[in-house]
């Protein structure tokens, strides 16, 4: 019965949130836009691509969007007879081209920094430029297009790395505190050897081949491996530690402020502007990739997310439902990833919408300053670029301008909307 009763609490709860944030219109209305901004970045290629979705050639079927995707995945290799001339120039018995006949790469000599009103250079009305081109030809709707997936991308796993340590650093600290948090000086000791070993071995000396991995596979790889070395060099570390607790010494108890120490640690990023850390990051590595930028951005935003969690543990450790959890038996383990954490989630979720319009705004600032973009992804802040090596090209400011006032203002008004359902004060009326 109080089981039920306590589901159906939750449940009553989640409704008057979600209830209270559709009232709003421009939350309602910024949430749908983000959907079209995520359908967008999903179906880039099929909406932006100088490959058709279909054609037929001498009775033959293809599907070269969908084959380029298994010769990416390795699953088949290229067409030989794809692999010269260009995709406009060949004769199709049928074809069924994307709306915008460009990829973000396409260069078409004869219409350089040509706008949307003027006369263009093409061989048929549905290859004109509607949003006019930058450059040597590029197309700024097919920028626009896979600059959104860019900016989705940027933002969204920046966020859920940002989230992901936040939560865990914020949690340690709110639910333990100063005096909490008690181990062994065995595990003190070989914990911290473990740190320093997992860092040497799987960071320090594969440095050089992380900074080389340039391909987001690779890189990810290399940094996954890392993070795994880490966690097997502790956990080797820690079984050495119950050797050492048979004696007296080190078997003894120390307590470990981790509320200081995370609180200091959140002062020394904040201390610091996250654009100097991101430039002083991005000048260490090689070759830098719009994949560097997530990981960096996520791994220095971290910090608010960690203060709300620790805010709300503060309050929630002392409440009943937690103290009933320690009384009967249950692991802090246990109680964190199950009670005390679920129940300070809401609030983040505000602080993760406003951190993804920092996060996509802050990309595009570094891809206007030509940091962390390679040659051949098309982001908004380098549209924006382009239109400072050519004052006159209004359109190739404009619209990627609108493109990221748009997206930053309705993750804000989404981050507002939030706000509003969570206050207490709100459900009272």
């Amino acid at each position: 019965m109080t089981t039920e009763s306590s589901h159906t609490t939750a449940q009553s709860y989640g409704q008057r949130i979600r209830m209270q944030f559709f009232k709003s219109r421009r939350a309602k209305w910024s949430l749908r836009i983000v959907y079209v901004l995520l359908f967008i970045a999903v179906f880039a290629d099929f909406i932006a691509n100088e490959k058709p979705i279909y054609c037929q050639i001498e009775g033959i079927h293809y599907f070269p969007i969908l084959h380029e995707y298994a010769e990416n995945l390795g699953w088949t290799k290229k067409e030989k007879r794809f692999l010269r001339g260009e995709w406009q120039d060949y004769e199709y018995e049928r074809v069924i081209f994307p709306p915008i006949t460009y990829s973000p790469s396409s260069i078409d000599l004869y219409n350089k920094y040509k706008s949307p009103f003027e006369e263009q250079t093409i061989k048929a009305s549905h290859f004109r430029h509607w949003l006019g081109t930058v450059d040597v030809g590029k197309d700024v709707a097919a920028g626009l297009v896979h600059g959104t997936r860019i900016a989705m991308m940027v933002g969204i796993i920046a966020m859920l790395i940002a989230s992901i340590i936040g939560i865990l650093m914020g949690a340690l600290a709110g639910y333990f505190g100063d005096d909490g948090f008690e181990l062994t000086r065995a595990k003190c000791w070989m914990g911290l050897f473990g740190i320093l070993v997992g860092l040497l071995w799987g960071w320090w000396l594969p440095w050089n081949s992380i900074l080389l991995a340039a391909e987001e596979e690779q890189f990810f790889i290399a940094f996954l491996k890392g993070i795994g070395i880490l966690i097997l060099s502790l956990i080797l570390f820690f079984l050495l530690a119950k050797g050492l607790e048979r004696s007296p010494f080190f078997s003894t108890k120390v307590s470990i402020p981790l509320d200081i120490l995370v609180m200091r640690l959140i002062e020394v990023f904040n201390s610091v502007p996250t654009i100097f850390i991101l430039l002083a990051i991005i000048a260490i590595l090689e070759k830098s990739s719009i994949f560097h930028v997530m990981l960096v951005i996520g791994l220095l935003r971290w910090t608010r997310i960690a203060r709300f969690i620790r805010s709300e543990l503060l309050r929630i450790r002392s409440l009943g439902f937690i103290e009933a959890s320690k009384a009967m038996g249950f692991s802090n383990v246990r109680i964190l990833a199950r009670h005390a954490i679920p129940n300070a989630l809401t609030p983040v979720l505000i602080t993760i919408a406003f951190g993804i319009a920092a996060a996509i705004l802050l990309e595009s600032a570094l891809s206007f300053l030509g940091i962390g973009v390679g040659p051949d992804e098309m982001t908004w802040g380098k549209l924006l670029n382009y239109a400072r090596m050519k004052t006159s090209a209004w359109w190739a400011a404009i619209f990627p301008g609108m493109a990221i006032f748009i997206t930053v203002t309705v993750f804000n008004l989404i981050g507002d909307g939030l706000s509003d359902a969570l206050d207490p004060n709100k459900h009272e009326r």
